[in-house]
């Protein structure tokens, strides 16, 4: 999980909800990957990070409809499925393997249906972290 947090924090660029996924097998990490921002100029990142969101202006919930807005990209650009996509760039078969996350408290059914078709078998959350990384959770300590 510490590596995940690593991941979150060296390889992401949305610190809104910096997230970071690590694939494991025998004890070995095979891939990892920080969740990324469609956007691309950093005036617009920077707006983003600072609440410019659509879905949040929309009041949109957290983990619906991604597509909306650039700063929070389509699910292709969550840490979970480009942990998957760094070990198949690497030819590495992760079948049986598990995935640990940090920075969030629940996949979206994308990223549940990469990992599936993957062959992850597991997929590892920090413990408490619906109250951790939620901001609508009442016991939220960030």
């Amino acid at each position: 999980m510490i590596e995940a947090k690593n991941s979150a924090l060296r390889l992401s660029n949305e610190r809104q909800h910096p997230t970071g996924a690590v694939i494991v097998a025998k004890g070995e990490i095979m891939a990892r990957a920080g969740n990324k921002s469609a956007l691309s100029n950093k005036k617009l990142i920077e707006l983003h990070k600072n609440g410019l969101c659509v879905r949040r202006i929309l009041k949109i919930p957290t983990g619906k409809k991604y597509w909306l807005c650039p700063g929070c990209a389509s699910s292709k650009c969550h840490a979970e499925q480009l942990a998957v996509k760094d070990a198949k760039k690497k030819g590495l078969d992760i079948k049986g393997a598990d995935l640990y996350l940090w920075g969030h408290w629940w996949c979206c059914k994308p990223c549940w249906d990469n990992m599936i078709e993957a062959g992850i078998k597991d997929v590892f959350l920090l413990s408490e972290s619906e109250k951790i990384f939620n901001g609508a959770h009442g016991k939220n300590s960030k």
